[in-house]
């Protein structure tokens, strides 16, 4: 096929979603126009220009396409269909691939996905997967500040990691409050399967959020520190305070699994000093009924010589004395706090 035939061939659209945004930037920040992907390496073209593109869990015909636009790394390209991938960043040439894990809060329980991010000179590619917010809040702050903008699409990146960290914060928070409104059923006297449960299942979800969040540190660490050509010093005071935000969050889930172990505990030993109590007053009230069996069964023998049976006053005698030893039994288990 010549290439005049390859040009008028119409090309097949991608599947509808999976395109959120690509949209060219000029180099003073402004934005220039959405553009269509085919459009990209025409965009390119033009000094000074770069190019963010947004995209949700896109297929292979896209991440082919995206790599023969831009250039990327094969290696990248397969970790980005593959999807389940550890947090990380990695360098390609003069390129970096970053991986890093999102979450969301549904219906009480933690929802992960990634977002894998494509940083190049003059493009940014996000590409998401699973439980993840639309980056589009995060590309139009940063529209809001061309002259930090201007320096690229590493304002753009920072805008995302920003996006992504902020939204760990209302997880833990909604976990704090909930832990407080199960304070009631933590300290009741009787057990609550429920209650034991719900606590089991936030720590668990709060250990995965944290194994997700750690190593979040030291690939912004990274970006702090290393790829000066991608990363201008302007910037950097940027994602440091990112770094800080990912700091406080991986704390504030230690913080929130340590209460989360303290609470169960305290439950169980509640519920184990609540069950003490009851067998002890279960005991108590068994020996003052055993010292009335024990006596009255003496006279349920039948033997024909029994002390004082057939005197009158034997019967009201024997009563009074089981009366005396029942009394004695109560005040002293009353004084041993069993009753």
């Amino acid at each position: 096929m010549s290439t005049a035939e390859r040009s008028s061939v119409t090309p097949i659209p991608f599947p509808e979603g999976m395109i959120v945004n690509c949209v060219a930037y000029r180099k003073d920040g402004s934005r220039l126009d959405d553009i269509q992907i085919e459009d990209i390496d025409e965009t390119l073209r033009k000094p000074e220009t770069f190019v963010w593109v947004g995209l949700h869990e896109p297929d292979q015909r896209l991440l082919l396409k995206l790599q023969d636009e831009f250039g990327l790394h094969d290696l990248a390209i397969e970790d980005a269909q593959q999807a389940h991938q550890r947090t990380k960043i990695e360098a390609y040439g003069d390129a970096l691939f970053i991986v890093v894990q999102t979450a969301q809060l549904i219906e009480g329980h933690i929802a992960f996905g990634e977002t894998h991010i494509f940083f190049g000179a003059r493009y940014l590619i996000t590409v998401r997967h699973g439980a993840s917010l639309s980056y589009t809040p995060a590309r139009h702050a940063c529209e809001k500040t061309p002259d930090l903008l201007a320096h690229g699409p590493s304002y753009g990146l920072y805008g995302v990691l920003d996006y992504i960290v902020d939204n760990l914060l209302p997880i833990v928070r909604e976990f704090r409050e909930e832990l407080q409104t199960l304070e009631n059923d933590i300290f009741a006297d009787t057990f609550n399967r429920n209650t034991v449960r719900r606590l089991y299942d936030m720590q668990r979800d709060l250990m995965t959020l944290r194994l997700a969040v750690s190593p979040m540190q030291d690939v912004i660490s990274q970006l702090v520190r290393l790829h000066p050509e991608l990363i201008p010093d302007e910037l950097r005071v940027y994602f440091r305070d990112v770094y800080d935000h990912v700091f406080r969050v991986n704390e504030s889930i230690g913080a929130m699994r340590e209460m989360l172990t303290a609470a169960i505990n305290v439950n169980l030993s509640l519920v184990t000093f609540g069950q003490n109590e009851v067998m002890k007053k279960l005991a108590g009230w068994a020996a003052m009924l055993a010292a009335p069996t024990l006596i009255t069964s003496w006279y349920g023998m039948n033997f024909t010589h029994m002390p004082e049976l057939a005197k009158p006053w034997a019967y009201p005698t024997i009563i009074m004395v089981v009366a005396s030893v029942v009394g004695v039994i109560y005040v002293a288990l009353k004084r041993a706090r069993w009753l």
